[in-house]
C-alpha cells in the first residue's frame, strides 16, 4: 500500500492493565504522528484509547475520534481532540471508522476490541473492503487468540485462503511495515456502502 494516510486503531478503555500495553499504545500514537498518519479511534480519553490519542497529539499528530452519544459519559469522550465526531449508533461508529481509514490495527483490549476487529475482518472476508487488518501482539497478549484461530482453521471453519486476512505483528513498527507491504486496495468506497 503506497499511501497510508489514516490508521484505525481498536484498543481497550481500561487503565488497570499491563504497563507494556499502555506503552505500546503510546508508541503507536507517536509513530503514527511521526509518519504523518492520522489516528482514527473510538474517541475515549481513558485506557489505551486515551494514551494512544494523547501520545499522537503530543507528537503533533492528527487524531479523529468517533463515539456514539450514549458512550460519551461512559467512555469519557476525549473532548480535547480537534476532531471528535459524535454519532448515534455503534454501527454508525464502525462504518465511519471504516470509511475514514486506509488500514486497521488492534492493540490489546476486551470484548469491544474483539467485536470491532472481527467485524472488520469479516467485512474483508466478504469482500466489502480490502484494506489491511493487523493484530498488534503486544507482550504476547493475543497469543491465545492466535491459537484459537489456528484451531478454527484446523477444524475447517476458517478457509486457508482467509487465514491471512488478520496479520499478526509483534511490534508497533511492524504495523507500518505490514501496511506498506500490503497490495493496493482494489475496492472503492461503494463497497462499504453495501453494508448500510
Amino acid at each position: 500500500m503506497a499511501d497510508l494516510r489514516a490508521l484505525c486503531v481498536y484498543c481497550g478503555s481500561s487503565d488497570a492493565v499491563d504497563p507494556r500495553h499502555l506503552e505500546a499504545a503510546a508508541a503507536l500514537g507517536r509513530e503514527a504522528a511521526g509518519r504523518g498518519v492520522r489516528i482514527v479511534f473510538g474517541g475515549g480519553r481513558v485506557g489505551l484509547m486515551g494514551v494512544l490519542a494523547d501520545a499522537a497529539l503530543a507528537a503533533g499528530g492528527a487524531v479523529t475520534g468517533i463515539i456514539p452519544g450514549h458512550l460519551m459519559a461512559r467512555e469519557v469522550g476525549h473532548e480535547a481532540l480537534g476532531d471528535l465526531q459524535v454519532v448515534e449508533t455503534m454501527h454508525e461508529r464502525k462504518m465511519r471508522m471504516c470509511d475514514l481509514s486506509d488500514a486497521f490495527c488492534a492493540l490489546p483490549g476486551g470484548f469491544g476490541t474483539l467485536d470491532e476487529t472481527f467485524e472488520i475482518v469479516t467485512w474483508r472476508q466478504l469482500g466489502l473492503h480490502d484494506k489491511p487488518v493487523i493484530l498488534v501482539n503486544a507482550a504476547g497478549f493475543w497469543d491465545p487468540l492466535v491459537r484459537l484461530i489456528e484451531h478454527q482453521a484446523a477444524a475447517g471453519y476458517v478457509k486457508p485462503a482467509h487465514s491471512g486476512l488478520l496479520q499478526v505483528v509483534e511490534s508497533v513498527e511492524a504495523v507500518f511495515d505490514a501496511v506498506a507491504a500490503a497490495p493496493e486496495p482494489q475496492l472503492g468506497p461503494a463497497a462499504v456502502d453495501r453494508l448500510a
